[in-house]
């Protein structure tokens, strides 16, 4: 195998957290919480919460990344602590959920709000959304070292905007008109408003999902032990507080009607716009939005790849998948042409519950497992005494629980997954060993070639 140049620092890494989270989520989400729970403080207080999860997740994840210093990220970790076969579900979910499900969410997003830039809001669904894929998977197949430069700099480019956004809806909020004048009714109340609250929060954890993105990549930065974990709690502090910013914006500036009326709800963020500054703040927003959202296909086609190419080393997939130049060329293609038949196949609506589920059960076994030298060794310290992974751990369990139970379909697609995983094992257990047993022949009979000349 090509041995990946650690050609990354701190700064490529925590941009590229940055990056994996600030997607489409953020500008859609809000609208179909906001609808749900009827209440603007509500929805902050949400993703408030899902923000406090996320940093005891990336500080859990952290304890991980420092004791397994290669690329691979949920698959590695399950792979070398619990089981491979636990491993191997991790890679599943990674190939079906965790890359090419967010791959193809964040491309259509991107569409929904470059479209209407372009005056191409009839265009048949795909038309912006594949060649952007495509064009990433270009960019990302010449060099990692190169591709994460323009990525460093459309994301700084980003942040930046993203910061005049900001400043400039502080400014203007004497236009603000959400939150006084909206009258509408809480959805609903007691434990049926508790439920739905849950669900929301889960649609929300995707938002979050991007923290542990150093961790696919950790092989390619440099100092990984103490970098990587840098990079994710540094980037999900920083993500937390911009969304939390962003999320009063959004559901405060417009009304309540306004902002889930059919034409708008997938679209909060320009909604928002428009009501702090007009239609010229609103096109100047949904530049940034397609810039955030290129940037967010950019991360994922960059580290999905990776996950493969750890999952042929190991022999759970063809060893093509292998790093055999700078970057990993047939994974990035194999990914991109997934995204893309994902794309073709279904929307954002369809996606969005799905993904938050079942990518927040695969992270939550994921950090329980710093549990369990602890478990093995009473005298073993876990660090801030396990309490950041435990609430991470719990948090999840249970709200995944609660959303199964108030949307079974959810719930059984997320589980249908892990067992796809479970049932393919054996199958890919045969094939690894009948590989090793014919290298061990061919060794075998060189060794007696050599021996009988």
């Amino acid at each position: 195998m090509f041995a990946p140049k650690r050609s990354l620092d701190i700064a490529s890494a925590t941009t590229l957290v940055a990056a994996s989270m600030i997607g489409v989520g953020v500008y859609t989400t809000s609208g179909y919480t906001l609808a749900a729970l009827g209440n603007s403080s509500l929805v902050v207080t949400a993703w408030v919460v899902g923000g406090m999860i996320a940093l005891c997740g990336a500080i859990g994840y952290s304890s991980l990344a420092a004791r397994f210093t290669e690329s691979g990220g949920e698959y590695l970790f399950l792979s070398k602590t619990l089981h491979p076969v636990a491993g191997l579900m991790a890679g599943w979910v990674s190939l079906l959920a965790g890359f090419t499900g967010a791959i193809a969410i964040a491309a259509l997003g991107l569409e929904s709000y470059l479209a209407p830039l372009l005056n191409q809001e009839n265009l048949p669904a795909g038309s912006i959304a594949i060649p952007t894929v495509l064009l990433v998977a270009i960019m990302h197949t010449i060099g990692v070292r190169s591709a994460a430069r323009i990525q460093d700099f459309f994301v700084v480019i980003k942040m930046l905007l993203i910061a005049v956004f900001i400043i400039y809806a502080i400014m203007q909020l004497s236009h603000w008109s959400g939150g006084t004048t909206d009258t509408r009714p809480v959805a609903s109340t007691g434990s049926a408003s508790f439920f739905e609250f849950a669900k929301q929060l889960v649609y929300i954890s995707f938002s979050y999902a991007g923290f542990n993105a150093a961790i696919y990549i950790s092989s390619e930065i440099q100092s990984p032990a103490r970098n990587v974990p840098r990079a994710m709690i540094g980037g999900t502090f920083l993500v937390t507080l911009i969304y939390i910013t962003l999320n009063v914006i959004f559901v405060y500036a417009p009304t309540g009607t306004v902002a889930t009326a059919p034409g708008n709800i997938a679209e909060i963020a320009a909604t928002a716009a428009t009501t702090v500054g007009g239609p010229t703040f609103a096109t100047a927003v949904r530049i940034i939005i397609c810039l955030s959202l290129f940037t967010s296909v950019s991360a994922m086609l960059m580290t999905g790849p990776r996950v493969y190419a750890k999952m042929a080393d190991d022999g759970f997939l063809p060893r093509f998948f292998q790093f055999k130049t700078k970057t990993p060329v047939v994974a990035i293609w194999f990914q991109a042409v997934f995204a893309i038949t994902v794309i073709s196949l279904t929307t954002i609506s369809d996606l969005l519950g799905y993904l938050g589920l079942t990518l927040s059960l695969c992270s939550a076994l994921t950090v329980s497992m710093i549990f369990l030298p602890r478990m093995k060794d009473g005298s073993v310290k876990l660090p801030l005494l396990g309490i950041p992974a435990a609430v991470y751990v719990t948090a999840t369990l249970f709200l995944a629980v609660l959303y199964g139970i108030n949307d079974p379909k959810q719930g059984i697609a997320s589980a249908v997954t892990l067992i796809i995983g479970l049932i393919l094992y054996p199958w890919f257990q045969h094939r690894i060993s009948s590989s090793a047993d014919h290298a061990q022949t061919i060794d075998t009979e060189q060794q007696q070639d050599k021996s009988g000349s």
